[in-house]
């Protein structure tokens, strides 16, 4: 967040999309701010990141595991979804 230059105010927007050959698809963005209908979740570890979650979104995450995984195959978000009832092979997309 530092390197983004965001302020007190700022966090991650976690989010799901439509998309992706399952489905739905994760997407994850840093942002300024909050938008008005969104649920705030404040992660204390780690310097008490701030996540933003919209109402749509909101009904895919619940139960969700992020992690931030480094590997000598890559490093990247991991999405742990207890709801998902299938993937694409890849990994990036999702179905409920």
């Amino acid at each position: 967040m530092a390197s983004e230059n965001i302020g007190a105010d700022g966090g991650l927007r976690v989010r799901v999309l439509p998309g992706g050959c399952s489905g739905f698809q994760y997407g994850l963005d840093v942002e300024d701010a909050p938008r008005e209908d969104d649920e705030i979740i404040v992660h204390d570890n780690n310097g008490g990141i701030r996540l933003f979650v919209d109402p749509f979104s909101g009904q895919y995450l619940e139960g969700v595991e992020i992690d931030y995984v480094s590997s000598v195959m890559g490093s990247g978000f991991t999405f742990k979804n207890p709801s998902a009832t299938g993937s694409c092979g890849c990994g990036t997309s999702f179905t409920v």
